[in-house]
C-alpha cells in the first residue's frame, strides 16, 4: 500500500492540531479530535491532541500486532488503552472527556477492511471511476437541526439514538460502520477530516473532486483548497472560520 497525506492546524494563533494520521504497510488511520468548547470542564487534565496521539498509538499496535483482528475490537483495544493512560487521574464519566472520530481502512490479502466512527468519512474509488462515501452522519441528524447546543450534544453523545465517538467508552467501537471490499476492485481510498470535507459541505465540491485531486495533486492540494474557499466565502452559521484539516490517500 501506497500512502500520501497532508495535515495542518487551523491557522490561529497558538492552535495545536488535533488530527492525526498514522500509517502501515498495509493500512492507515485518520482521526480528528473533537476540539473542546470554552469554558467546559472536560473532567480530564490532559487535552485533546495527548488523547489522540494515545488513541492513534493504540490503533498502530493493534493493527501491526493483530492483521487479522476485526477492526471494531482494534478500535475497542485502542480506547481501552487511551483510558489506561488516564491513569485514574481523570473523570472519564464526564460527558465532556476528550474524544475523537476514526477512519481506518487495511489491506488484508485481497480484502479492503475499512471503519468509520463519526464525521471522518472514507471514500472508495473505483477503477471503473465509481465513487462510494461511507461515513457515519448520526451527528447529521440529532433532535432539533443545527446549531446543536452544547447540551444537547453532551447528553446524546455516545448513547443509543444519538452519535458515538471513540472516547471512554470501548463499547462505542462496535457501532463504527465497519465492512470489506474487493481490493482489487479499487484504484484508491481518500480518508479525510471534516476540515477537508467542508469543501464538499459547505463549497459545493464533488467527491469525486476530492478523490480526483487527492489522486493526481495530491491531499496538501485539498488542504489548500479548503483554506482558499474559507477566505473568499467564510463559512455558514456560527461554524469555526477554520478546522484542522487533514487528508490521506492510498493506493496499491
Amino acid at each position: 500500500m501506497h500512502v500520501t497525506f497532508s495535515t495542518a492546524a487551523a491557522p490561529v494563533p497558538g492552535r495545536r492540531n488535533e488530527d492525526l494520521v498514522i500509517a502501515g504497510p498495509e493500512w492507515v488511520a485518520v482521526l480528528d479530535g473533537a476540539t473542546a468548547a470554552a469554558g467546559v470542564d472536560s473532567g480530564c487534565r490532559h487535552d485533546v491532541a495527548w488523547y489522540v496521539a494515545r488513541l492513534g498509538a493504540g490503533l498502530a499496535r493493534g493493527l501491526a500486532a493483530e492483521p487479522d483482528a476485526g477492526l471494531r475490537q482494534i478500535l475497542a483495544a485502542a480506547i481501552g488503552e487511551a483510558m489506561d493512560a488516564h491513569e485514574g487521574a481523570c473523570d472519564l464519566a464526564n460527558a465532556d472527556s476528550p474524544s475523537s472520530t476514526v477512519a481506518m481502512v487495511r489491506r488484508r490479502a485481497e480484502m479492503l477492511d475499512y471503519l468509520v466512527l463519526c464525521d471522518s468519512p472514507v471514500v472508495l474509488h473505483s477503477r471503473d471511476g465509481v465513487v462510494t462515501v461511507i461515513d457515519d452522519d448520526r451527528i447529521d441528524h440529532l433532535p432539533g437541526g443545527r446549531p446543536y447546543s452544547l447540551a444537547l450534544v453532551r447528553s446524546v453523545r455516545n448513547r443509543p439514538g444519538g452519535f458515538w465517538v471513540a472516547g471512554a467508552l470501548p463499547e462505542a467501537a462496535g457501532e463504527a460502520v465497519a465492512g470489506s471490499v474487493e481490493a482489487a476492485g479499487l484504484s484508491g481510498v481518500l480518508l479525510a477530516t471534516d476540515g477537508v470535507t467542508r469543501l464538499v459541505e459547505w463549497y459545493g465540491h464533488t467527491w469525486e473532486h476530492l478523490v480526483r485531486t487527492a489522486a493526481g495533486a495530491g491531499p496538501a492540494e485539498l488542504i489548500s483548497q479548503v483554506r482558499e474557499a474559507e477566505r473568499r466565502h467564510g463559512v455558514p452559521g456560527r461554524a469555526k472560520p477554520h478546522d484542522d484539516a487533514t487528508a490521506a490517500w492510498a493506493s496499491w
